[in-house]
């Protein structure tokens, strides 16, 4: 299978920016694993500016577009180092792959991007995937790799999506006020109900939430790639993903 794998700031940090290393380092090790048993790995990785934040002592995130620039650019360094470390202690290669919007509109970037990916993953390297944060104004105001991710999903024919985050799916309310909500398992199409579900704009599913990850189930799906919202908390959990078994919401992209 060619799976993407898109994590969160929420998974890769703590709170105070800080990488949570006990984390990372599983979740390197279950994509090492997943590659060694034959499987293709596309890696997109958010967590540039929060790691920025963290590794500049700065006491909260930058809000003006400088500021976040300036935390991206040295984040990204952060994550990378990391990522090559980890991966290279199970014989891995990490490649940074890093865009704005202007590369996946612009027809020739696009077919440039696409060639690059393919041929990473033909000479069996693991392509760390982040928008270009430090010189993408609009890309950091937007935050969106969920729809990043879907992009290149849908880019590289990849057969499944997994959005991993701090939510364990796409529930019938929202959890952290309803205790009677239930998890969705299975979303066979993208209904105007299941767009609801996403919430007004501004609460805990709302926008930069979960409407974001039904904008990319949107762009995956019409693309004939499966897409699952899992929680990232436990990367072991990983493996059940990719062989098919229930765990947070799959959405069945459709077959042609």
């Amino acid at each position: 299978m060619r799976i993407v794998v898109k994590v969160g700031s929420s998974t890769l940090s703590y709170p105070t920016g800080r990488m949570n290393i006990r984390r990372v380092e599983d979740l390197v090790r279950v994509l090492s694993d997943l590659k060694n048993a034959g499987h293709e790995v596309i890696f997109v990785s958010s967590g540039a500016i929060a790691m920025g934040v963290g590794k500049l002592g700065l006491s909260k995130r930058p809000e003006d577009i400088p500021g976040k620039q300036a935390a991206a650019a040295v984040g990204q360094c952060e994550l990378m180092y990391t990522y090559d470390k980890l991966f290279s202690e199970y014989s891995h290669t990490v490649a940074q792959i890093l865009l704005t919007a202007a590369d996946i509109e612009d027809e020739r970037r696009h077919e440039n991007f696409k060639n690059t990916m393919l041929r990473l993953l033909e000479i069996g390297a693991v392509p760390v995937v982040n928008e270009n944060d430090t010189v993408a104004t609009e890309e950091i105001v937007i935050g969106d790799n969920d729809t990043l991710a879907a992009v290149v999903a849908a880019s590289v024919d990849a057969d499944l999506l997994i959005l991993m985050s701090d939510i364990d799916g796409l529930y019938t309310a929202d959890p952290r006020r309803d205790d009677r909500a239930e998890l969705i398992e299975t979303v066979e199409s993208l209904t105007t109900g299941i767009y609801e579900l996403a919430g007004e704009s501004g609460s805990a599913l709302g926008t930069g939430g979960m409407r974001t990850k039904l904008h990319a189930a949107k762009i995956a799906t019409e693309a004939g790639v499966d897409m699952i919202i899992m929680n990232g908390r436990d990367p072991q959990r990983l493996y059940d993903a990719v062989e098919g078994k229930s765990v947070g919401t799959r959405f069945a992209g459709r077959r042609i």
